[in-house]
C-alpha cells in the first residue's frame, strides 16, 4: 500500500501477479482515488478487483462509468488484471477482496467460491446463476439495426454473426423478425466458427473463413443490407467484401454494434454502428457493488446495456434503391432532417407527384412520406439528446419546433417516449 496524501490507495506494484502488461490506462483507474477523502489508513476502503477486457470499446467504458460512480462515492483501491481471469485466480485466493467485476469465463465456479460479491459482464453465455449479471439489450439491437438498414432503402438483408453465442442469436432472431414484419423476405445468415479478436487463430484458419464468407457474400442479392453482431464482426465481413470485389456501400451497407470508435474508424470505409452505453452500465455495477458490499438491498440481479442510436457512417450511407424517385426523396429527407419538411417539398425535389411518390414509398419501404420524414428527425433529435447536454429548448429552435412542448409532443409519438426520458435512459454519464 502506499499513501497519497492522506488517503491510502492500491498501487499496481503492490499486487506484482497483476501488474504484467498493465498499461496506463490501468494506473489512471487506480490512482483515480488519490486526492478523494480523508482515511488514515485501509479500513472502511473496499478492495475491489476488475478483470475486465480493456481492449475493446466496451470494456473501456464500463471502467470509465466505474470510475465515475467513485468520483461521487469512493475510494475504493483497485486490482485490476485485464488479461484474464486465470492470471488473477491463483493470487485472489490469498487477497483480502471485498467484490469483483469480470468477464464470464469457465473459472466462475471458482470466483462463487469466495464467497464476495460480484458482477458478471456476459459475453460467453447468457445470465449467469448467483451472480449480478451485464447483459446487453440483444432484441433492441437487432431491431434497431433492421430499422437503419430499412431507412437506407435496402431490399435485401443479411445477418452475420458467431456461432454459439446467446446474444449473437438474439440479435440476428430480433433483426430477422423486424425485417419479416416490414414486409421484405428472407434474411440470409452467416456464422463465423472464429471469434474475431477473442480466438487466436492462425493466419490460414482466417484467411479460409474470409474466403468462404467472401463466396457465400458473392451469391446474395444486391444492393444488400447486412447487420454483423458486433463491430469486430463487422470489419470481417468488410474484409470479406474486398475478397469478393464488392463495393462498401454501394453494393453491400455494413452495420456494426458496441460502436467501438477505433474499430469503426480503422474500417475502410468508417463503418456505421449502434451505440451501446456501456459507461452506464459500468456506473450502475460499481453502484449495485457497492451496495451489497455494504450488506444493503441493491436492487436488480440484472443490469442492462441499453441501446440508444446508430451512429451513421460512410458504411451504410447510401441511398439503395433501384427507383431514381424514392432516391433523391429519401437522400433529401436525410440532407433537410434538421429542418420541417412538408411531403410535397419532397415529392417536388424528387420530380414527381405526390400521390406516386407516397405510393412508391409504400411499396419499397412499407410506410408513407410522412413517416420517414417524422422518423429520421426523431432519430436526428435522439442524436442531439444523447450527444450533446444542449437543453431541449435550444434543440427545439435547432429543429425548428416552435417551443420544447411541440418537440416534446413530436419525439414522443415516434419514440414513445418524452426527450427528457430519453436523455435519462441513454445519455452516457
Amino acid at each position: 500500500m502506499r499513501q497519497f496524501g492522506k488517503t491510502v490507495v492500491s498501487t499496481i506494484e503492490s499486487f506484482p501477479a497483476l501488474t504484467q502488461g498493465v498499461g496506463e490506462s490501468a494506473q489512471f483507474v487506480v490512482n483515480l482515488q488519490a486526492n478523494r477523502g480523508s482515511h488514515s489508513d485501509r479500513k472502511g476502503i473496499p478492495r475491489i478487483v476488475l478483470l475486465i477486457e480493456s481492449s475493446r470499446g466496451s470494456g473501456r467504458s464500463l471502467i470509465q462509468g466505474i470510475a465515475e460512480y467513485l468520483r461521487g462515492h469512493g475510494p475504493w483501491s483497485f486490482y485490476w488484471e485485464p488479461r484474464g481471469m486465470e492470471t488473477a485466480l491463483p493470487v485472489l485466493r490469498e487477497m483480502d477482496v471485498d467484490g469483483i467485476i469480470l468477464r464470464d469465463t469457465d473459472m466462475l465456479d471458482h470466483v462463487l467460491s469466495l464467497k464476495i460479491p460480484a458482477i458478471v459482464v456476459g459475453h460467453h453465455r447468457s445470465e449467469v446463476p448467483n451472480f449480478i449479471n451485464v447483459i446487453t439489450d440483444s432484441p433492441n439491437i437487432g431491431k434497431m439495426g433492421a430499422q437503419h438498414l430499412i431507412g437506407c432503402g435496402f431490399r435485401h438483408f443479411a445477418f452475420c454473426g458467431l456461432e454459439s453465442l446467446s446474444w449473437s442469436d438474439q440479435r440476428r432472431t430480433a433483426f430477422s423478425d423486424c425485417i419479416r414484419q416490414s414486409g421484405f423476405g428472407e434474411v440470409f445468415s452467416y456464422s463465423l466458427s472464429l471469434h474475431p479478436h477473442h480466438n487466436p487463430a492462425n493466419t490460414r484458419q482466417w484467411e479460409s473463413e474470409r474466403q468462404q464468407m467472401a463466396e457465400w457474400l458473392k451469391k446474395l442479392p444486391k444492393p444488400l443490407g447486412l447487420m454483423a453482431c458486433n463491430d469486430d464482426c463487422g470489419a470481417e465481413v468488410m474484409e470479406a467484401c474486398k475478397l469478393a470485389n464488392l463495393q462498401i456501400p454501394d453494393t453491400v451497407g455494413v452495420l456494426g454494434a458496441d460502436n467501438d470508435e477505433i474499430v469503426c474508424g480503422l474500417a475502410d470505409p468508417p463503418m456505421s454502428s449502434i451505440v451501446l452505453n456501456f459507461e452506464k452500465a459500468g456506473f450502475e455495477s460499481a453502484r449495485i457493488l457497492d451496495a451489497l458490499i455494504r450488506n444493503r438491498d441493491a436492487g436488480s440481479r440484472r443490469i442492462d446495456v441499453v441501446s440508444s442510436h446508430v451512429v451513421a457512417r460512410r458504411s451504410t450511407d447510401f441511398v439503395a434503391t433501384e427507383d431514381a424517385n424514392v432516391a433523391r426523396a429519401l437522400q433529401f429527407i436525410r440532407d433537410e432532417a434538421v429542418r420541417g419538411l412538408s411531403v410535397m417539398e419532397v415529392a417536388e425535389h424528387a420530380g414527381v407527384s405526390r400521390r406516386a411518390l407516397e405510393r412508391r414509398f409504400r411499396s419499397l419501404l412499407g410506410r408513407s412520406v410522412l413517416k420517414e420524414i417524422r422518423r429520421v428527425r426523431a432519430e436526428h433529435i435522439a442524436n442531439l439528446l444523447v450527444e450533446t447536454h444542449m437543453p431541449i429548448g435550444e434543440i427545439a429552435e435547432l429543429m425548428g419546433f416552435s417551443d420544447p412542448q411541440h418537440i416534446s409532443r413530436y419525439f414522443k409519438a415516434v419514440k414513445e417516449m418524452s426527450p427528457q426520458a430519453y436523455r435519462k435512459a441513454y445519455l452516457e454519464r
